[in-house]
């Protein structure tokens, strides 16, 4: 494929340009924006990912892999999120490396077969789709966190004062921050293979791939991105929790700071 393909491709993107600046939807100039930065952030890891695989250095594999965990943890705490806390970074990095890294070297092990588990050419693709579900399900679950605090405040500072502990106040928030967190993924592995065929399978059958293989493929993968999201997000949730209800026992809302 060439950049003249590329180009042809982008110009479907003039039916979204229209259509927001006939509605004045006000999106125009951010989906330009976004078209730019996919085109400029593939073309690079591209590049990137071109000389990993030639080398296979475990330096540069787990180098690239702490590059993609940061930027995952960085897009959670200063983009997705509207308000953040002291050491939401630090927690949201130590959620998404931790969870995604395990899971992913278990998965290339034993069930991908790979040795060793960090291969470039699977490791690398695998981890960074478990760190882009991940982010996901840790933005949606700490978002829910901060919402149920702030709205239910009343409620949880009058369970303080009948002496509630510090877990009691916050696990009925933390199950309904997994809960809806957890919900998309379960959606996903629902309708896979249903209504959609999914991205992965897609490229092996159009690598050439043996179908059946390409399915198999697939369903590891899903399994993985179940599993790193539901532990990414638990730790996240929990640490947020924990952090706007402090050991006192006391509801800590001061600590959030709103975006401008």
């Amino acid at each position: 494929l060439s950049w003249q393909n590329v180009g042809i491709a982008a110009t479907l993107l003039g039916f979204n340009v229209l259509l927001s600046l006939w509605l004045g939807l006000g999106l125009s100039t951010s989906l330009i924006v976004a078209a730019v930065r996919c085109v400029v952030q593939l073309t690079v890891l591209g590049m990137v990912l071109k000389q990993i695989f030639l080398t296979q250095n475990p330096v540069y594999i787990f180098g690239m892999t702490l590059v993609l965990g940061v930027l995952a943890a960085f897009e959670v705490t200063y983009w997705r999120s509207k308000r953040r806390f002291p050491w939401m970074f630090h927690g949201t990095l130590a959620a998404i490396m931790g969870s995604a890294l395990m899971v992913a070297l278990f998965g290339n092990a034993y069930s991908l077969n790979m040795s060793p588990a960090y291969t470039a050419t699977k490791f690398i693709p695998t981890i960074g789709m478990l760190f882009g579900n991940c982010m996901i399900g840790v933005s949606i679950g700490m978002g829910s966190v901060m919402d149920s605090l702030d709205t239910h405040r009343d409620r949880v500072e009058a369970m303080l004062c009948y002496g509630a502990t510090r877990w009691e106040v916050t696990q009925p928030v933390v199950v309904e921050a997994l809960r809806t967190a957890l919900l998309p993924t379960i959606t996903n592995m629902s309708i896979t293979g249903l209504i959609s065929i999914p991205g992965v399978m897609t490229g092996w059958i159009l690598g050439g791939a043996d179908v059946l293989q390409a399915a198999r493929y697939q369903q590891i993968i899903l399994f993985m991105i179940s599993a790193s999201t539901a532990s990414s997000t638990l730790f996240a949730v929990v640490f947020c929790a924990f952090t706007l209800v402090d050991g006192s026992p006391k509801l800590r809302l001061d600590r959030l700071i709103f975006r401008k």
